[in-house]
C-alpha cells in the first residue's frame, strides 16, 4: 500500500496529464458547439438549461450529460426537439435502445431523462417522455488478490497511464472524482484530499497509512 507523501505526489502527476489533456480538448470542437452551429436557436435552450439546473443546485455531471444527449438530437434531425412530433422522437428512441453500437443503457436513459428535462423547462410537459424503469443486477464485487494487482498496475503501457490508475485505486477514487481534482483538492499537511461533485456530494479521502 502506498504512503501518504506517495499518493499526494501521485495526486500531483495525475492533475499535470489532466491538465495537458484539457488544452488539448479545448482546441476540438464539442458536441453542443457542433449543434449550434447547425441549429444556432440551441445556443439560447443551453442557456436557459444551464440556468434552471443551477438554481436547482444540479450537478454540473447532470448538466453535461443532459446537454450533450440532447445535442447529440439536435445533430441527427438538424433542427429543436419541440419542431418534432411524437412519432419522429420515438423511432428515435428506439433505434437508440436497440442500436449495438450504443455506448451503454445508461446514455439511453440520459437521452430520455435530458428530453423530458428539456420539454418541461419549455412548459411542453405533454411532451415528457414516459421511461420505463429499468431492473439494475446485484452484483458482488470483485476483489483482486496481490498477483492480480501487479498484473493490472503493469498493465498500462504509458507511466501517465499507470499514475492514474494507482492513484485512483490507493485513494479509493471513481473516474468522476479523479477528473474533477484540483490541486487545491490536496492539502499536504494532513495528507487528504478534498473530493468535490462526488455521488456522495464533498467528501475528504485520507491516504492510506504506510
Amino acid at each position: 500500500m502506498l504512503c501518504r507523501s506517495n499518493i499526494a505526489l501521485l495526486a500531483l502527476c495525475f492533475l499535470f496529464i489532466k491538465n495537458t489533456i484539457d488544452m488539448r480538448k479545448k482546441n476540438s470542437i464539442t458536441l453542443v458547439e457542433q449543434a449550434i452551429i447547425l441549429v444556432p436557436e440551441f445556443e439560447n435552450r443551453v442557456r436557459k438549461l444551464e440556468q434552471q439546473i443551477a438554481l436547482r443546485g444540479q450537478s454540473n455531471s447532470t448538466l453535461n450529460n443532459y446537454i450533450r444527449r440532447i445535442a447529440l438530437f439536435v445533430i441527427h434531425f438538424r433542427t429543436l426537439p419541440e419542431q418534432l412530433n411524437e412519432d419522429e422522437i420515438n423511432e428515435y428512441l428506439v433505434a437508440l435502445a436497440l442500436d449495438p453500437k450504443s455506448p451503454s443503457r445508461s446514455s439511453f436513459k440520459h437521452m430520455v431523462y435530458g428530453l423530458r428535462y428539456y420539454y418541461r423547462l419549455l412548459g411542453m410537459s405533454k411532451q415528457a417522455i414516459a421511461l420505463p424503469s429499468l431492473k439494475k443486477e446485484a452484483k458482488l464485487p470483485v476483489i483482486l488478490n496481490y498477483s492480480e494487482l501487479k498484473e493490472l498496475f503493469a498493465a498500462p503501457a504509458l507511466l501517465k497511464q499507470r499514475i492514474v490508475l494507482t492513484l485512483i485505486y490507493s485513494a479509493g477514487l471513481s473516474g468522476r472524482e479523479a477528473v474533477n481534482l484540483k490541486i487545491s483538492d490536496i492539502d499536504f499537511e494532513c495528507m487528504t484530499i478534498h473530493i468535490r461533485q462526488s455521488k456522495y456530494k464533498k467528501r475528504p479521502c485520507r491516504s492510506p497509512d504506510p
